[in-house]
């Protein structure tokens, strides 16, 4: 009776002893678990931490790569495109420098073509003046020989004969000759338009 009151007093029987025991134990499995999974936890979160720096200094390095190859390509292109914009440059200027010497060209054999052609035209109308001064003078000898015949038709045998005493005189000394010639040809045309006034 002792030991069965003893027992409902409070002393654990070996059976719930090993009961508490197991349960100790399985308490404590999961308490180490638990700690095993906190620590399993941090360094999972350690393990993401490197793995995500890794990531994002390669994401880094990989992103400058693309940059610099870009920015390589883009200079590539200024370069080609300032050399293509140079070279047509160059072709305009050479091209207008073409048309100006083709004009300048032009117009000095438009301005010899003229020059010819206003030499040509003042040649044409230099000759016109010759002839026409020929003809002038032709026509003026002919009206003074038809005046000379005229004057010789209508002046009397008296005055002939002193013309010819006059003309002889004159042939001895020219220069009174011309003199006297003149007047004489003078008082002709002067009778001669006296007579057409009648």
């Amino acid at each position: 009776m002792n030991d069965e009151s003893e027992n409902k007093m409070g002393s654990p029987t070996p059976e719930e002893l090993r009961q508490q025991v197991e349960r100790t134990r399985d308490e404590l499995g999961q308490t180490v678990e638990a700690w095993a999974g906190k620590a399993d936890a941090k360094t999972q979160a350690k393990e993401k931490a490197t793995a995500a720096k890794k990531q994002a200094a390669e994401k880094t390095a990989e992103l400058k790569d693309q940059a610099a190859e870009k920015t390589a390509a883009a200079k590539e292109q200024a370069a080609e495109k300032a050399t293509a914009v140079k070279e047509q440059a160059a072709e305009k200027a050479t091209a207008v420098k073409e048309q100006a010497a083709e004009k300048s060209a032009e117009l000095k054999e438009q301005a010899a073509e003229k020059t010819a052609a206003v030499k040509e035209q003042a040649a044409a109308a230099t000759a016109q003046i010759r002839e026409k001064t020929a003809q002038a003078a032709t026509q003026v000898r002919e009206s003074a020989a038809r005046a000379g015949q005229f004057a010789v038709d209508r002046t009397p045998d008296p005055l002939l004969e002193k013309a010819d005493r006059v003309a002889k005189a004159a042939r001895a000394n020219r220069t009174p000759l011309l003199a006297g010639g003149a007047v004489l040809v003078a008082f002709l045309l002067i009778r001669r338009g006296r007579g057409r006034n009648k």
